[in-house]
């Protein structure tokens, strides 16, 4: 499997990409490929403002997030043209850089004078920057997003309700400051009946096939002080992933699934999630904000029924880094028009008007505007969880790293095998093969 892992992700690939190849074939149409969800739709509506400016059609590929790895994986180690812009995910960035799939930006910016201190500081290192925390940009910061929470006010500010919860907790009804408060919530809305339906506590992620359950557990897990690493010491993982914090962290995600989930939660990732709020099932779900607008619109949940609330807090606080940097595929024949849209893309009117249809800007122009919080009813609770985001190891190795990932916090959180502690003792052990095979240990 590792080595099919390593195939997939090109790592035998050893070419550097800059932007100073000969000048390319001018070009009447550029692709661009991303996963098939509403941002998605929302940067088509977006785009033709660039074809009307530009002359250059834009043609869009867009495929499910189940296959969007795989497929565009595959496409870029096979050194494919179908992509000449490419919005992947954050962790990619590594083994993009490494292996040449990406066109290195910085001589571009410096010439257009983008600057990354424009931008939102944790999405410059989460989507742009490979090695991480260096002034080496591979992609321009294009869709920010992060794991939050939404949740049911109307059920929250029902006076019985708020009366029944005050009585038996001593604290108002309200979103959750921290974790205990969160499972305080979930287990008083447990299968309890609520406008004639019963209902349960919340939604969280467990999906296994992909990147489910990494995803939601990584934000609790921070909460308790797990980290990647020592500090001080690349790659050195002993005492840091698996510490006992960390484990009473893990110990903790699973009962929040046993007490407060509803029934077939066992593989629940961002559809089945928004799905249980929609269908009025829970009180509570963890989901990524790029959901949010779309459940807002939601003629049954949305509206003044729906609130919002950050990843919340416990020893620490984290919230787990989703989204993307758009990128120019070194294989294309049209980079230079593909440069021209980064360009574009990046002008604060155009971003302006991205967050306004659907996308979440990462311009520091946008979000810290004063009037951005109340552009939208998700908008503060969105720029608080871009405050404290953390993300997944963005290794060229990444799908190793999280398949390990994914097989030990699943066994243990769904299906029961072993401790918190043996399961975080498995991936250690496991992160440090991987490490091994690449040569950094």
């Amino acid at each position: 499997m590792q080595k099919i892992l390593k195939t997939l992700l090109g790592l035998a690939s050893g070419l550097m990409v800059s932007i100073s190849a000969p000048t390319l074939a001018k070009a009447d149409q550029l692709t661009l490929c991303w996963a098939a969800w509403d941002p998605a739709n929302a940067l088509v509506e977006l785009s033709k403002d660039f074809t009307a400016k530009s002359g250059i059609d834009m043609k869009f590929e867009f495929v499910p997030w189940t296959s969007y790895a795989d497929r565009f994986l595959n496409e870029l180690n096979s050194h494919g043209k179908l992509c000449d812009l490419i919005i992947g995910d954050s962790q990619w960035i590594g083994g993009a850089a490494e292996n040449g799939h990406y066109v290195k930006l910085n001589d571009f910016f410096d010439k257009e004078g983008i600057k990354m201190d424009d931008f939102v500081p944790a999405t410059v290192v989460g989507y742009s920057e490979w090695p991480k925390n260096s002034p080496n940009y591979w992609a321009l910061p294009a869709m920010g997003d992060v794991v939050g929470w939404t949740y049911r006010k109307d059920w929250f500010e029902k006076p019985e309700l708020q009366k029944e919860f005050k009585a038996k907790f001593g604290k108002d009804l309200g979103p959750p400051k921290t974790y205990d408060d969160l499972k305080e919530i979930a287990e008083f809305f447990q299968k309890r009946e609520v406008d004639g339906h019963t209902v349960y506590g919340a939604s969280i992620y467990t999906e296994r096939g992909s990147e489910g359950i990494t995803m939601g557990v990584t934000n609790v897990l921070y909460d308790w002080g797990f980290q990647y690493e020592n500090p001080k010491k690349p790659y050195d993982m002993k005492g840091f992933v698996n510490s006992p914090e960390a484990a009473k962290g893990l110990a903790f995600y699973k009962s929040l699934y046993d007490c407060c989930t509803p029934p077939g939660s066992s593989n629940i990732y961002m559809t089945e999630s928004a799905d249980a709020f929609k269908s009025g099932q829970v009180a509570m779900q963890m989901n990524f904000a790029f959901t949010w607008p779309g459940l807002y619109k939601d003629e049954k949940v949305g509206g003044d029924r729906i609130g919002f609330f950050p990843n919340p807090a416990e020893k620490e606080h984290f919230a787990q880094l989703g989204g993307q940097g758009i990128s120019v595929v070194s294989y294309s024949e049209k980079r230079d028009a593909a440069l021209q849209y980064i360009k574009w893309f990046a002008q604060p009117d155009v971003q302006a008007k991205w967050w306004k249809l659907g996308g979440y800007s990462c311009l520091k122009a946008v979000v810290n505007a004063p009037d951005f919080v109340s552009s939208q009813p998700y908008a503060g609770a969105f720029l608080e969880s871009m405050a404290i985001v953390k993300d997944f190891w963005a290794e060229p190795s990444y799908a190793q790293l999280l398949q390990a990932m994914q097989k030990r916090t699943h066994d243990y959180v769904v299906a029961g095998k072993g401790t918190p502690q043996e399961a975080l003792d498995l991936l250690v052990k496991d992160w440090t093969e991987i490490f091994q095979d690449d040569g950094k240990l």
